[in-house]
């Protein structure tokens, strides 16, 4: 078989193609990539030269993965944001949990308090904590906890009250279109532009988790209306992000967790009626204004879901968390393998990576390729993202065992 480009090679593995070797991602989307702590210590076990430590997400605390460990694990896609914060006024300095330090994007306004620290959002306040001893920032304000107001005209306004994770490319005043030129001229690597178009979690993060359940149980036409206020905002970023970035992005990468450790976090009929209709509404005006592919981002226990997300134009999902009730492997790929691209799946990462010896991790990992791989619909990627306490050893064992399969 001829030889692929990483970007053949991601997106024929979408569109159900043999590939001429199984794709790799680390790092293309904000659940794939690895906690800062440990790629400090990953780049010393790789024998690789100090680089500065760059957190791009604050609240999970990841790392940008240089080009060099890229080029050593084979990475086949990178992240849209690559074409952005190359300068020094870009960064400034912050201390890790475990002391070492590293760089944050500029505008994050992140202040010491006591023992902890707090995150502040464009308008001076406070939403996030990372406690003392603590790995990641947890949400403190939910601006409609007291219930969802009638008048929705000012959210657009109120979001970026909660946004979670830095935000999207490019820093302030920079130029869109531009930058995601630039990257696409630079590499041979698919890449992901990551939207969000979050209905679910928007939910939760303006209400809270529990009161959003009530609001959708009890109260079922204002959810619908804030659900429609959310989707009109979200298509209408969608015309001017696609309209700039579309041209040089192979992937759109949507989100919302819709599952949990024990199956979804809502049933297959309360998804029908409240979520499937607006995502197909977006994925369909995706497709139509950039020739892209549909990936969402969805963590847990979500088979149930998996006929409808499909219907709704879903073409890849990540990052397969293959320890949830009803995502066996075998049985993902025999019933859906022909339909979905799983984007995961490729190394338990709740308890074979960070626990396993390195020649456990590398039997594990070609178990999962046997099955995943035949007949394309699979890009390897690690169950989320590399938590801070996985041994260095195991990540890499894992990658070579991608390197050494025959498939």
């Amino acid at each position: 078989m001829k030889t692929m480009t990483s970007r053949e090679r991601v997106l024929a593995a979408i569109h159900h193609i043999q590939p001429d070797r199984v794709p790799v991602d680390f790092g293309a989307h904000r659940s794939s990539g690895i906690m800062a702590i440990a790629y400090r210590k990953l780049r010393q076990h790789l024998g690789l030269p100090p680089k500065p430590i760059r957190v791009y997400d604050m609240v999970q605390q990841l790392a940008i993965i240089d080009d060099d460990v890229l080029q050593r694990f084979g990475v086949d896609a990178v992240e849209l944001g690559r074409g952005f914060c190359h300068e020094e006024r870009d960064w400034q300095p912050w201390v890790l949990p475990d002391g070492g330090a590293c760089l944050l994007p500029a505008w994050v306004d992140v202040r010491r308090d006591g023992e902890d620290w707090v995150l502040y959002s464009p308008s001076g306040r406070a939403i996030g904590v990372q406690k003392a001893g603590s790995l990641y920032f947890e949400q403190i304000y939910w601006p409609f906890l007291e219930g969802v107001p009638d008048d929705l005209a000012g959210l657009p306004e109120v979001m970026p009250e909660v946004t979670w994770s830095v935000p999207a490319p490019p820093p302030p005043g920079r130029d869109l279109a531009a930058g995601a030129r630039t990257l696409r001229a630079a590499t041979d690597r698919a890449i992901v532009a990551l939207f969000g178009g979050n209905l679910l979690e928007w939910g939760q993060f303006l209400c809270r988790n529990d009161n959003f359940f009530l609001l959708l149980a009890g109260e079922p036409a204002k959810a619908h209306r804030l659900l429609d206020r959310l989707v009109e905002i979200h298509l209408a970023n969608l015309e001017r992000f696609l309209g700039a970035v579309g041209p040089y992005i192979d992937i759109v990468l949507f989100g919302d967790d819709l599952g949990m450790q024990n199956g979804p976090q809502v049933s297959p009929r309360m998804y029908r009626e409240f979520f499937f209709p607006r995502q197909k509404v977006m994925w369909r005006r995706a497709k139509e204004l950039a020739d892209v592919r549909i990936m969402l981002h969805c963590c847990g226990g979500v088979r149930p879901l998996l006929d409808d997300l499909i219907a709704a134009g879903l073409e890849a999902i990540n990052p397969v968390q293959i320890s949830c009730a009803g995502m066996d492997p075998a049985g993902l790929k025999r019933d859906f393998g022909a339909r979905l691209c799983f984007w995961g799946g490729g190394c338990d990462t709740r308890s074979v990576l960070p626990g396993a010896t390195p020649d456990g991790v590398r039997r594990h990992v070609q178990e999962q390729l046997a099955i995943w791989s035949p007949g394309g619909g699979f890009v390897f990627q690690q169950v989320h993202n590399v938590m801070a306490d996985v041994p260095p050893a195991n990540i890499v064992a894992a990658f070579d065992a991608v390197r050494d399969w025959p498939g």
